[in-house]
């Protein structure tokens, strides 16, 4: 059986035009014509043509191509191992170009768009993905957490300034109220700790008390956010902890 070269363009993707090329430069010579000189290709050219295509796809020039089809040293096996080896080798490579790209789509997906100058300017030392790849582990697949991502994608240096400075206002009033004496289930460490779920609800995701609940024994049980609100006054985690589940009660029974 043979094929016009109208239709094996059709089979490999390739234009006649090419195809044409292929013959003129000898590269791929159809093994018939017809009775009006058409080219005829057999199953012989198209597996030939086969093989360009793979080597063209890793980029080899035509020249290169037509060397490595035309070694008489070569059988067909030790084409396709070839190929089989480079195709292997731009696998990994395309890999590892994805998994860069990932890494670049987490750190965008994170909303923090900001130089490494003005990330400083806006959060000093205290790194604002820091607990990124733990909350991703915890509520990557929850409303919250794409909500979150979703505001924070849009947020301007101008507007995590506005967040940072309510940050830094609110454990300063905390830590004085502590100071102060208040204990977690006095009026106003519970007003407090509803200006936080508010803060979050504002800036991040809708919170209501039953998660914020959550939050708080969080705050307590993992370290790291431990250690990050008692770094506000030594034992404010643990302080806010029980405030956010008396004014969630407050809130529960009104």
């Amino acid at each position: 059986m043979s094929y016009s070269v109208g239709q094996v363009a059709g089979f490999a993707g390739v234009t006649v035009r090419t195809l044409h090329h292929y013959d003129d430069i000898g590269l791929l010579v159809p093994g018939g014509r017809s009775h009006a000189g058409h080219r005829r290709y057999d199953e012989t050219d198209l597996d030939r043509l086969q093989q360009i295509l793979f080597y063209r796809e890793l980029g080899f020039p035509l020249e290169e191509v037509a060397a490595l089809l035309d070694d008489p040293a070569a059988d067909p096996r030790a084409h396709l191992r070839r190929q089989h080896e480079l195709l292997t080798a731009r696998i990994e490579k395309l890999q590892k170009m994805a998994e860069a790209v990932e890494h670049a789509m987490e750190a965008k997906k994170m909303g923090i768009n900001l130089t490494p100058e003005e990330r400083f300017e806006v959060f000093g030392d205290k790194d604002p993905e820091q607990y990124a790849e733990e909350a991703e582990q915890r509520w990557g697949g929850t409303d919250a957490y794409a909500e979150s991502q979703r505001r924070a994608a849009g947020y301007t240096k101008e507007d995590w300034k506005r967040v940072r400075a309510e940050v830094d206002d609110w454990s300063e009033r905390y830590a004085a109220l502590m100071d102060a004496g208040e204990g977690p289930a006095g009026e106003a460490a519970m007003d407090m700790a509803e200006e936080h779920r508010r803060h979050i609800t504002a800036w991040y995701y809708d919170c209501p008390y039953e998660m914020h609940v959550c939050l708080g024994e969080m705050y307590v049980a993992d370290e790291r956010f431990k250690a990050y609100y008692d770094s506000m006054r030594p034992g404010l985690a643990a302080h806010l902890r029980e405030a956010i589940t008396a004014n969630a009660a407050r809130h529960t029974a009104a």
